[in-house]
């Protein structure tokens, strides 16, 4: 997903007393935007740089396994999207945006180069009844692509037996001469890797650092960018596209490049590529030379200066993230039969706080809007909470492109470009930024024609849209996978055409739900409503991870045993939640009619 900041923000300060014509710009906005535009890039730059790499990091390096690898990837993106909650509120009440935005940086600075240090490769094995076997790894490469001449293979009765995995979960061992010298009954065996344990709590300290400090950070940054402009400064909307374009330009380089050092030099060079973007990123907001010095500041205070305090408790919060993350890697999920609420009881700690905080807000919110408000009040809200639901709908599928997506770029498509070169599976994610910056100007002039004709869709079914483009985007790839050769790849234009099909889904709803609640919203409730929003993402980037978990695939140290198993699990795994979306985006698009009604013209 790439973040599409909007115009309408609750936490602007009035700064009519500026005299725009005085001014001397950059591109015809006031020059600080340039200093804003490239602090929030390097970000960009950083943050994605280093989410395109951290799913293959966790298999391939750390060989956590399919389930623990996306279960801890939803469980970051979850916190990504949630800790600007507290954030944006100590920025709003007492750091200021910009003394947020430096801290942030230097606490996601810190983390991407923690993160960078993963020591030496996990040792893969296999446990089979209960007794460890050794596997011996040929021609290995840490790195996102491996070597194509790699092998692993199991000792086993003293010889050295290569590994296939069988569609009924059967694990057979095939001799040099490729005849079944064994075969091992499904649940008889399990992947397991020898780690080591400083430098998996390294790993966990360094997400933790990363996800303190965006949420000093994310919020904080368009804040200023608003804080530019005066109030009925026509400019404003143009400017926050030009910051727009930043994002979109920070997240097409790191994707490119962080993937393309870990691959020709390792891990750490790409991770620590993206701990370098943040440090570039601190400069910027940093050393201005006093062009921003106007702009998000602390508000007046009387009394002591709470910064440090501030500081000290951020730091002191680590370790409780670190406590959620590994909460996240050890918790057993539910056994077969215990049901939706022996599901939700065996959730780890994170999930049952996401989960339980949506659950009771949303019914308690409607109920006080009813109470309270007017009847007219009470359906607007009630009409922004629908949508609410169906957005953590959206962005549970949609988010598949860090996990799922990638370990299926990775294992079963051919990233070839023309036989001219190949992309690495990371790279494959820049299909949603590139075509996020074609398709922008096109889906915007296409709203504007339809406008002016009379013919916009409604918010409602602008969202139905959305979550049917992304289940026909899932079933475009499934599609593709019909024509897969003896070597089970996909060919890199369908998933690239996913991607594409994605990015048009996304335009359909990401730049329309901020300023949806800002207008649906009772007034004295906006900023609570634009923390349930925020917490909505927040659940769906959760979800994400777990429905990842559900195209899991056998692997021996994060190479998959069989291309045609893996490759019949994610295409199964796609059409069901394609087909599940399609279904969600028919429901609305019929409830578009009642809920334009309970809009009450807002559009």
């Amino acid at each position: 997903m790439v973040d599409t900041p909007t115009a309408d923000s609750p936490r602007e300060p009035d700064i009519t007393h500026i005299n725009p014509a005085a001014e001397r710009t950059w591109f015809g906005h006031p020059r600080p935007l340039f200093w804003l535009f490239g602090t929030e890039m390097w970000e960009r730059f950083g943050y994605y740089g280093m989410r395109a790499l951290l799913t293959l990091y966790l298999t391939k390096h750390f060989v956590l396994g399919d389930r623990a690898s996306t279960g801890l990837y939803g469980g970051y993106t979850a916190l990504v999207y949630l800790t600007p909650l507290v954030g944006g509120l100590l920025a709003d009440q007492y750091l200021g945006s910009k003394r947020a935005v430096r801290f942030g940086a230097l606490m996601m600075a810190v983390g991407y180069f923690t993160l960078a240090f993963g020591g030496a490769p996990a040792k893969p094995y296999q446990v089979i009844d209960g007794q460890r076997y050794e596997v011996v790894v040929e021609n290995f490469r840490d790195a996102p692509t491996s070597d194509p001449n790699e092998a692993r293979h199991l000792i086993y009765g003293g010889e050295k037996l290569t590994m296939r995995g069988n569609g009924d979960g059967s694990l057979s061992l095939l001799a040099a001469n490729g005849q079944e010298a064994h075969r091992i009954a499904a649940g008889h065996f399990s992947e397991q890797a020898e780690h080591n344990p400083l430098m998996l709590m390294v790993l966990l300290i360094a997400l933790s650092l990363v996800s303190v400090g965006n949420g000093f950070f994310k919020p904080n940054i368009s804040t200023m960018v608003g804080e530019l402009y005066q109030q009925g400064d026509r400019r404003r909307d143009a400017g926050f596209t030009i910051f727009y374009m930043g994002i979109n330009t920070g997240s097409i380089l790191g994707q490119f490049l962080c993937a393309a050092f870990a691959d020709t030099i390792g891990w750490p060079a790409g991770l620590g590529l993206a701990g370098v973007a943040m440090l570039i990123s601190y400069a910027m907001i940093s050393f201005h030379g006093g062009r921003l010095d106007a702009y998000g500041n602390p508000p007046q205070r009387e009394g002591r200066d709470p910064a440090l305090i501030i500081y000290v408790l951020a730091i002191l919060a680590v370790p409780l993230f670190y406590f959620l993350f590994q909460n996240l890697m050890t918790t057993e999920k539910a056994a077969p039969g215990a049901g939706f609420i022996g599901y939700l009881a065996t959730l780890p700690l994170m999930g049952q706080l996401l989960f339980g905080t949506f659950i009771v807000s949303v019914p308690a919110i409607l109920v006080w809007s009813f109470v309270k408000g007017s009847r007219k009040e009470g359906e607007m809200m009630l009409a922004a909470m629908v949508l609410i639901v169906f957005n953590v709908v959206f962005w549970t599928l949609f988010e598949q492109a860090g996990s799922s997506l990638t370990l299926f770029a990775d294992r079963n498509t051919d990233r070839s470009v023309f036989g001219l070169f190949s992309l690495s599976a990371p790279q494959t994610q820049n299909f949603n930024p590139l075509s996020i910056v074609l398709l922008a100007p096109v889906m915007s002039a296409l709203w504007g024609w339809l406008a002016r004709r009379g013919g916009e869709p409604s918010i409602p079914i602008k969202f139905s849209v959305a979550l049917m483009g992304v289940g026909a985007g899932f079933l475009f790839l499934v599609w593709g996978s019909t024509f897969v050769g003896p070597d089970y790849k996909v060919g890199l234009w369908w998933l690239a055409g996913l991607y594409v099909i994605h990015s048009a889904a996304e335009l359909c709803i990401s730049p329309v739900g901020l300023s949806m609640i800002t207008k649906l919203s009772i007034a004295r409730v906006v900023g609570l409503m634009m923390g349930v929003w925020f917490l909505s993402i927040s659940v769906a980037q959760y979800v994400a991870g777990v429905v990842a978990q559900f195209a899991s695939v056998e692997t021996v140290g994060g190479q998959v045993t069989n291309l045609k198993v893996s490759l019949d699990t994610y295409t199964h795994t796609f059409t069901t939640i394609a087909l599940v979306a399609i279904g969600l985006g028919v429901v609305l698009f019929l409830l578009s009619w009642p809920l334009k009604k309970w809009m009450h013209g807002v559009q």
